[in-house]
């Protein structure tokens, strides 16, 4: 028996464009270089994933207290009582 009629087609090769990788870091690092010449430093923060079911959730229930709250309560006076006036113009 045959191994031949068992045989898995590859798929076609895909288009696609490749990128020298040295290239790629090379330019990367030439422009962190050129960013800290500057005065300015990399900085990586982590964010909530707002695409989650879970923050959908959180932003419906704090959206909920905040409305049911009333403008008039003691903790927005405490924030305007200790607020700065910058000086900026209402125009």
């Amino acid at each position: 028996m045959s191994l031949r009629r068992f045989r898995i087609p590859l798929p076609p090769t895909p288009l696609h464009v490749t990128l020298d990788a040295m290239d790629v870091n090379g330019r990367v690092g030439d422009y962190r270089r050129r960013m800290r010449a500057r005065g300015f430093r990399p900085v990586q923060i982590w964010v909530p994933d707002v695409r989650g079911p879970h923050f959908a959730a959180e932003a419906r229930r704090q959206s909920a207290l905040v409305a049911g709250a009333g403008s008039t309560s003691d903790d927005q006076a405490f924030v305007e009582e200790i607020s700065v006036d910058w000086g900026e113009d209402d125009s």
